[in-house]
């Protein structure tokens, strides 16, 4: 097995905390535009536009329509208004995942390079980035929405190796999606790391399986400094 020289990291529910996020987000909306009755509503609103949001990867636009339609609305937007609110709060709430920092510190103490692969529009993923005070933390940074590419695509992955100076095999990913994070860099031979969150495992997803699975970043480090020392 070769020493693993690289790890990359998946963004959104890996070193961001986008189910906080998205609750503190939800939660001043409903305060501040919807009629509520009490905290039990609050909560089932809240329940319902978790739901709907499919954890990000539903389309913004539908998204903010359905909104738009069923909820209670103290003053009923519009979809301009939905999405100038939706700009302008939601990062505001932006929680960094537990371990996060730790993790790429221990990483970083094997000498070990980091990027971050991830998908979404670049103002938004960049804005994050700079929120939660990552970017120093990393070699490398690709944003789909800054090449027009987007994981699971094999190039989008080779793009972070190239930026890297890395190979294949020398590098491991980790990430909460399977398809996006775990079986597409395994096409390429990357092996992966599968953080455990809300995604489950398709059965039509073969040739791709982790190399790890974990429930906690705070996992990471010791997996890979053990493989490192094993490879010696």
């Amino acid at each position: 097995m070769e020493q693993i020289k690289a790890v990359l990291f998946d963004l959104d529910n890996t070193l961001m905390d986008r189910d906080r996020t998205f609750r503190g987000f939800a939660r001043q909306l409903i305060s501040e535009r919807v009629k509520v009755s009490g905290p039990e509503e609050t909560e089932r609103i809240i329940e319902y536009m978790i739901e709907s949001d499919a954890d990000g990867y539903r389309p913004k636009e539908g998204f903010f329509k359905e909104l738009i339609q069923e909820l209670p609305w103290i003053v009923k937007p519009d979809l301009t208004e939905m999405k100038s609110y939706y700009d302008k709060n939601y990062m505001s709430h932006a929680r960094i995942m537990e371990h996060a920092v730790e993790t790429l510190k221990a990483c970083r103490s094997l000498g070990l390079k980091l990027g971050i692969i991830t998908n979404g529009f670049s103002h938004l993923q960049h804005r994050k980035i700079d929120l939660l005070e990552l970017r120093d933390h990393f070699d490398a940074i690709v944003v789909s929405g800054d090449i027009g590419i987007k994981k699971p695509d094999e190039r989008i992955y080779r793009l972070a190796l190239k930026k890297l100076g890395v190979r294949a095999e020398d590098t491991v990913i980790v990430g909460d999606h399977p398809r996006n994070d775990i079986w597409g860099a395994a096409q390429i031979g990357i092996r992966g790391i599968w953080l455990l969150r809300k995604h489950v495992w398709s059965p039509d997803l073969e040739g791709g399986t982790p190399w790890y699975t974990i429930k906690e970043l705070d996992e990471v480090a010791p997996l890979l400094q053990a493989s490192c020392l094993t490879a010696k």
